[in-house]
């Protein structure tokens, strides 16, 4: 072989290496021991309490905000609406999914883009506490109402506070059981505002497939990433496997994880874990199911 084809095969594996970075290293997988675990040795976010006015549902509402190590307001961040399940509040991802930790130990290893997570109180009520019965028809109608609050006010809200983008792309939502519905529910139902949708154990308000992705060519076109995942012991798996049998069906590209596990933190963790290191970057294509 010539020297100049030698060279020319060099640096042709080299830009490979380089044009594909992100790709080679993504994989959907449990995490590692301590990925969940406060580390004292890195730098750390920050949780702050916001307050915001809803229109919608008549008066002011609080809300978490994490922002990620290394914060500064001179730059321009995505932003990830991440929603809790129906008996909790913001406070639930925090106290039981350690949100916190998890984000702050990807981002020390590079394995994550910058961005802020906005953990709201999806049960849009002006008593919106979770006590009584949370099962209530009032109650539950609330976690439908949220879709308003969530566009109108809690969206413009962050975006007149914090300097964000403010377009699809870098906008995203995820949640666990009734919050992993309404996400389904709402970026589904909502494609012009967000392009990365992620469902962890969806719970039975979550609509038909049909009626979530009506147009599977739109789905296909605005859809940066579609990630549903539950544990095969869930007694709710049936939400999220017939999602994604219809998705296989219409050939809507999504990530469909099922990993060992029940309807609990241990399952949403690892969602949240998986889903983060997707967003706002591109994303390695043979992940997905398709046709």
């Amino acid at each position: 072989m010539s020297k100049s084809i030698k060279k020319l095969c060099f640096k042709v594996a080299v830009l490979s290496v380089l044009a594909f970075p992100a790709y080679s290293q993504q994989t959907i997988h449990e995490g590692p021991q301590g990925f969940d675990v406060f580390q004292n040795n890195i730098a750390h976010g920050k949780i702050d309490t916001i307050t915001y006015n809803s229109k919608t549902v008549g008066n002011s509402r609080k809300a978490l905000i994490y922002t990620p190590p290394g914060y500064n307001e001179k730059q321009t961040y995505p932003v990830l609406y991440l929603l809790h399940g129906i008996g909790g509040d913001p406070k639930e991802w925090l106290y039981g999914g350690r949100p916190q930790f998890i984000l702050d130990n990807l981002y020390a290893q590079g394995k994550v883009e910058p961005m802020i997570v906005v953990l709201p109180n999806g049960r849009a009520m002006k008593d919106d506490r979770p006590i009584g019965n949370v099962m209530d028809k009032e109650k539950i109608q609330a976690f439908s109402t949220f879709e308003k609050d969530l566009l109108n006010d809690l969206i413009p809200f962050i975006e007149s506070k914090y300097k964000v983008y403010k377009d699809r792309e870098h906008r995203a939502i995820a949640g666990l059981s009734m919050g992993g519905g309404q996400s389904l529910n709402f970026g589904l139902g909502n494609l012009d505002q967000f392009a990365w949708v992620g469902a962890f154990s969806a719970a039975p308000n979550t609509k038909q497939p049909e009626e979530l992705i009506p147009d599977p060519d739109k789905a296909k076109k605005m859809l940066k990433v579609l990630f549903i995942s539950c544990g095969d012991k869930d007694n709710l798996i049936n939400n999220s496997a017939r999602t994604h049998e219809y998705l296989v069906k219409v050939n809507v590209p999504h990530i469909y994880f099922i990993e060992p596990g029940g309807h609990d933190f241990k399952v949403w963790k690892n969602g949240l874990y998986n889903f983060s290191q997707l967003l706002f970057k591109p994303v390695n294509k043979a992940l997905f199911y398709s046709k």
